[in-house]
């Protein structure tokens, strides 16, 4: 889970969201303010409130600017590699919950 939320080709969680201070995270300097810190996600939310998050934010929120990392279905603009795919998938997801949970 922490090598795909510190991915810049998988997760690319960095791009919105500040993360831990690690080797497998973006630079601070690289890191995104768009969205909640990373550092106490698993403190903030439960493990079915993430992995809602993760696979499909709109559910909670329809106009977050989170991408639906497992949801495949009524999407828009997405390139021809990405279509009928998810994301991320099903175990990738929870290797994702995981970690997260991890960030107290």
């Amino acid at each position: 889970g922490q090598l795909i939320v510190g991915s810049r080709q998988q997760g690319l969680c960095g791009l919105c969201h500040a993360g831990p201070a690690s080797a497998d995270f973006p630079q601070p300097a690289l890191q995104g303010n768009l969205a909640p810190r990373l550092q106490g996600a698993g403190a903030r939310w439960t493990e079915a409130q993430l992995r809602l998050r993760i696979v499909d934010s709109r559910r909670l929120n329809p106009h977050s600017l989170m991408p639906a990392f497992h949801r495949t279905q009524g999407l828009q603009r997405v390139g021809r590699a990405w279509q009928g795919r998810p994301v991320l998938d099903a175990q990738q997801v929870e290797d994702v919950v995981a970690y997260l949970l991890t960030l107290k």
